[in-house]
């Protein structure tokens, strides 16, 4: 996906906008398994998978509750975290090798003062408001497996059931029961 997709996907950017994008980010490669942001620590960036995937979950004991699965052309991050440059709570990793962009809050600030339209990332920050309804509407084990499939239908290709299930916070056994329904 070319800079100005990226951008145009979250409003109005010109050439000379896509142009300082470019230049105050950094594209990065990660291997599965590498941790792009630990808990404890505080999430300095905003970052556009390119490609690959990634899972942010918090760990209670030796196991990963997951608390968002990302794909491929989607902004990540810990809102939180970023937001109120507060430590994590989560850990961010590569489940798959995988390409982002990352733009660090100080070149997102630099970008905002050189151009009004890098304002217009404020939608990327209303990205949790998914899983807020996911999680609010006392949703049933089915209602959720639907409400994913069409928020982010390759969700359930490229994650297993067992963190599919950790994500929407029911029993693998129940997923795959619903799964069997579907």
């Amino acid at each position: 996906m070319a800079t100005q997709e990226i951008l145009n996907s979250l409003g109005q950017f010109s050439k000379f906008d896509a142009e300082l994008f470019e230049k105050h980010s950094a594209r990065r490669k990660l291997n599965k398994n590498e941790v792009l942001l630990n808990e404890g620590e505080v999430c300095k960036s905003f970052y556009f998978i390119l490609s690959g995937s990634f899972s942010q979950f918090q760990t209670h004991d030796i196991d990963e509750v997951i608390i968002d699965l990302h794909l491929q052309n989607e902004w990540m991050f810990n809102q939180q975290s970023l937001t109120e440059q507060t430590p994590s709570s989560t850990t961010i990793k590569a489940f798959s090798k995988s390409e982002i962009i990352e733009l660090s809050l100080n070149s997102f600030h630099c970008l905002c003062s050189k151009s009004q339209s890098f304002l217009q990332f404020g939608k990327i920050l209303n990205q949790s408001l998914k899983r807020v309804f996911l999680f609010d509407n006392s949703l049933k084990p089915n209602e959720k497996y639907s409400y994913i499939n069409k928020a982010k239908p390759e969700l359930t290709k490229v994650f297993p059931i067992k963190m599919i299930a950790s994500y929407l916070k029911i029993a693998p056994e129940t997923l795959s029961r619903v799964r069997a329904s579907y």
